[in-house]
């Protein structure tokens, strides 16, 4: 016979469950509050908990809520009894403010195809392993908004970030709308708005952010609502013009958009001169991908690649460069949201090691520091405590000024010097190989995606570099050595610390 009870149990009224995950300063707890007194003014109890977090970017909050309707409690005669932290397969409803933390919530189990109703942003904020990883880092989006479609019984993904600045309000106005408009909270659109005003801060934008996020429930969107990046070439000044034409009649088609890249990078970074010098540098590379390649000029383009990127080096005065540019202080404004008749101050946190400091100085006077100890000794004790700079200050921007401005004289410095060198060392192996094997000439070409960063990120890609062209003549006596340089380099691009490339050396030169 049935249960008896099995009846009583099945129609037994839940909780409705809620998980918002978002990061400091995106106005978690505002949702979290706002949907506390929407309940409690629709007569349901309704309870709140937040567990902080520290360990990626500005700390991911969970903020969990209960609802359980007031009239059914009273029927009974006995209190809810609501839980203090989300279980894996019981949440309804699961807000994240970014596509990562809709993509962690999933992997908590918090996202189920049978109940819960998924609402994240696509837009990305890079965690710091995505940021510092030596190769290309991040998460592919396409994957995780695929895996959010999979996982929700419904999900709604679109680019709430997006919204919120187009009204200048925080993304959890936003979220609070996409939660009304999809109708997974028994309350009408009118209530929402009112827990808005009878919070009683930036009532008008908060809620001009809710309708955005009302409205775009409804609005039908591609499913990663993101824009494919558009690629476009590099604007060129007149100065850079001549060669862009020289680029045009002397290159290849295929490595146009590659060796145009580098021209306008090397040209900010120093000169038109210096731009001349990167094709003058292709030249030859050109001719022997010409002679020995496939015809898909893979030995020009990854050359010109790195090329580019090893001649402009980061150093001190392209660090002062960057800092004072007026571009960056525009984005700096237009991110934070800073108003016209608004002060912003920024301080720069500099902490120069005594290798930076001695790379741009002249190549004598650098090496003599670098190798006298009562020299070093003094530049320990000015550079050990770091200093402060505040780049609003006309104090402080003029000192960053003065040292990007050092950058006419950076050929004469001890770090240009060094560098050029190993450029043209590295250069001669290229050329070299490509006459006995082209592919391990490409294999080689794409050795300098490990040279990148500044201080202790250069030096330990600098490190890994060195090492694998050490390992060069060993492997060249395999009968399989593209395939072995190409384990050695993405060993190095897997692993900063190098560990894992000591490991492939022992491999690869057994």
């Amino acid at each position: 016979m049935p249960n008896p009870t099995t009846p009583a149990i099945a129609t037994r009224p839940r909780a409705i469950t809620i998980a918002v995950l978002a990061m400091g300063g995106e106005g978690g707890g505002v949702l979290a509050d706002w949907v506390v007194d929407l309940a409690e003014h629709s007569g349901y109890c309704a309870q709140a908990t937040s567990v902080p977090g520290v360990a990626q970017r500005t700390g991911a909050t969970i903020y969990y809520i209960e609802l359980f309707p007031e009239a059914v409690a009273q029927a009974t005669g006995k209190e809810p009894v609501l839980a203090l932290m989300p279980v894996p397969g019981e949440v309804e409803v699961v807000i994240a403010s970014e596509l990562m933390e809709a993509g962690r919530a999933i992997q908590r189990g918090l996202v189920t195809p049978d109940r819960t109703t998924l609402i994240a942003s696509t837009h990305r904020v890079y965690s710091m392993t995505e940021k510092t990883a030596t190769e290309d880092g991040r998460v592919e989006a396409a994957k995780l908004i695929e895996g959010c479609n999979q996982a929700a019984k419904k999900a709604v993904l679109r680019n709430f970030a997006r919204m919120a600045s187009e009204q200048h309000s925080v993304i959890s106005s936003v979220l609070f709308g996409a939660l009304a408009g999809t109708g997974a909270l028994p309350f009408p659109k009118e209530q929402f708005e009112e827990a808005i005003r009878r919070s009683g801060i930036g009532v008008n934008a908060s809620l001009a952010a809710f309708a955005a996020g009302v409205e775009a429930v409804g609005r039908t969107e591609p499913r990663d609502s993101e824009p494919a990046p558009q690629v476009a070439n590099p604007a060129s000044g007149p100065k850079v013009s001549p060669l862009v034409t020289r680029l045009a009649s002397e290159f290849p088609a295929m490595s146009h958009d590659i060796l145009r890249a580098g021209i306008t990078r090397l040209a900010d970074y120093q000169d038109e001169r210096y731009a001349c010098e990167y094709l003058d540098r292709l030249a030859g590379i050109r001719d022997l991908d010409a002679k020995f390649g496939d015809g898909q000029c893979r030995l020009l383009r990854e050359t010109g690649r790195s090329l580019a990127v090893w001649m402009t080096y980061e150093d001190a005065v392209r660090v002062a460069d960057l800092k004072t540019r007026r571009a960056r202080f525009d984005r700096i404004n237009h991110e934070t949201g800073t108003e016209p008749e608004q002060l912003l101050q920024i301080h720069e946190f500099l902490y120069p090691r005594i290798e930076e400091i001695t790379d741009i100085l002249p190549k004598k006077l650098g090496r003599w520091l670098r190798t006298n100890r009562s020299a070093r000794r003094f530049l320990v004790r000015v550079a050990e405590h770091g200093r402060v700079v505040q780049t609003t200050s006309l104090r402080g921007f003029l000192q960053l000024y003065f040292l990007a401005s050092l950058r006419k004289w950076r050929r004469r410095s001890l770090r240009f010097f060094d560098e050029q060198q190993r450029i043209e060392q590295w250069l001669a192996r290229i050329r070299d190989l490509s006459k006995e094997d082209y592919y391990l000439a490409v294999e080689v070409s794409e050795f300098p995606r490990v040279l990148r960063g500044y201080g202790d990120t250069s030096i330990r890609g600098r490190k890994n570099f060195d090492a694998m062209m050490a390992a060069l003549p060993n492997v060249l006596q395999k009968p399989d050595a593209p395939q072995r340089l190409k384990k050695l380099r993405e060993a190095a691009l897997a692993d900063e610390t190098g560990q894992k490339l000591i490991v492939a050396l022992r491999e690869v030169t057994a």
